[in-house]
């Protein structure tokens, strides 16, 4: 495989993020430059809300990234896109197949398995992607059913979907109606991070995957290696920020404080108060009341899966997302579900040239791209065709040309004919006869002849 550029577009709640890297000749994924916009009040809960904002932030994004010497000359003119947010959720359905003999079961059976599912109606919403949970031949569970032998095929899909208009529509007319950006392909975010943050022993055993966000808090649980719950809730960090607001700040100073002053285990932290616009106390009284009821709503999540927290999850969880930098959170959340807590991470396959990337900020849309790597990339920028640019070297000069004479670029076929000039004629002229001068240079030269005749005599 050549080596491709890729560009991944991560529209959330709170910031917009763009993303290229490079994929070399053996699949090794090198994340070149990453660039962000605030989206406050522009996307809610994951969906865009005002599209001609959002156009005009991702315009700023792809020149910021066109300008990285790692990247000019190149230009941007595909994206992947992630799908998230409040609009996904996740469908179970059930697809049987019978055989009359006993057949090999094939990558091909799989594949059809799959499109059958994606088929499927699901209450107006659209398919974004079609995640096997479980394979059963002849009634016997069968994690990788390709390579077996039998007379009939169970299959458990799980059917992530999205709200057409808000959670896809929306994005089309952003990024490929006002910025003539082609959409190479739309990957869940989820499904994403999961594949980026997770060990696959994680996956095995059970765990679960908590994305906490500026305005959604989405929640993934796995087991036996794929996935079996997804849920979005409409929670995330920014809950903290307006709750703090209450005491008369504006949203920039809340959002300062809970960064600086948060604390969701120690209430009253020890700070001086004089250091800070603001009682640490009376700010950590918020953080510690709205970042408790998030934490009840995450490890409730299991019951809803038909899962017990305690014996169904010894993964335990992994979180990403900015929410989860709030000091103490993880701690608390640790505490009251009884499982281990951990933050996810870029694992060392992804070379990275910025070390400044390695944020747990970036992780969303790294995920993208590196999700975009494993999937047969396709290549999103091009290198811009140079204009040859000659000269015609004219020293012809016409007194009616306004053109100075000289070098003329000509373009294509666009090269200006000179000016051919016509032949002068020559204009017929009666014969004039001699000059006075000449009339008196021969009266002498009579003159003289006719005095020395004379003397001669």
């Amino acid at each position: 495989m050549e080596q491709k550029y890729i560009v991944a577009l991560e529209i959330g709640s709170s910031h917009i993020r763009a993303a290229v890297g490079v994929v070399d000749e053996s699949g090794v994924l090198t994340i070149l430059a990453v660039e962000d916009e605030n989206a406050i009040n522009v996307v809610r809960y994951g969906w865009i809300q005002n599209v001609e904002e959002v156009s005009n932030r991702i315009n700023k994004l792809i020149k910021k990234l066109e300008n990285y010497q790692s990247i000019s000359p190149r230009k941007i003119k595909s994206v992947y896109v992630s799908i998230g947010g409040r609009s996904t959720m996740a469908t179970s359905r059930q697809i049987v197949r019978h055989f009359d003999d006993g057949v090999d079961i094939t990558d091909k059976i799989i594949q059809q398995i799959k499109d059958e599912a994606r088929q499927m109606v699901v209450s107006d919403r659209k398919v974004i992607e079609v995640l096997p949970r479980e394979f059963a031949v002849d009634n016997l569970d069968c994690p990788n059913p390709v390579g077996t032998v039998g007379r009939n095929i169970k299959a458990e899909i799980n059917l992530v979907t999205c709200k057409p208009v808000i959670g896809y529509s929306n994005i089309q007319r952003a990024v490929t109606e006002r910025q003539q950006l082609n959409i190479k392909g739309e990957i869940v975010r989820q499904s994403a991070i999961a594949d980026l943050v997770l060990t696959s022993d994680e996956k095995k055993l059970g765990c679960m995957l908590v994305d906490f966000g500026a305005e959604t808090t989405t929640v993934s649980m796995y087991k036996n290696g794929t996935l079996r719950y997804f849920e979005t809730l409409p929670l995330g960090s920014r809950n903290i920020t307006r709750d703090i607001m209450s005491l008369n700040h504006t949203e920039e100073n809340a959002e300062q404080l809970k960064k600086v002053l948060g604390d969701v285990v120690n209430v009253e932290p020890n700070y001086r108060k004089h250091d800070f616009d603001g009682d640490a106390t009376e700010v950590n009284n918020y953080v510690r009341a709205r970042a408790g009821e998030i934490i009840v709503n995450i490890i409730e999540q299991p019951k809803y899966a038909g899962y017990k927290i305690s014996s169904d999850l010894p993964g335990g969880i992994i979180i990403v997302g900015a929410g989860a930098k709030l000091k103490g959170f993880t701690d608390q959340l640790a505490s009251q579900s009884g499982l281990n807590v951990r933050l996810g991470n870029i694992p060392g396959t992804i070379r990275i040239s910025d070390p400044k990337l390695q944020s747990l900020d970036f992780i969303d849309v790294i995920a993208l791209l590196n999700a975009a790597a494993r999937r047969n990339p396709q290549e999103c920028t091009e290198v811009p065709v140079q204009v040859n640019v000659t000269y015609d070297y004219d020293d012809s000069y016409d007194e009616d040309d306004d053109d100075e004479p000289g070098p003329r670029p000509i373009k294509g076929k666009e090269k200006k004919e000179k000016k051919e000039k016509k032949p002068k004629v020559e204009e017929k002229r009666e014969p004039k006869g001699p000059s006075k001068l000449s009339q008196w240079k021969d009266r002498l030269a009579t003159m003289l002849f006719n005095e020395a005749d004379e003397n001669d005599e």
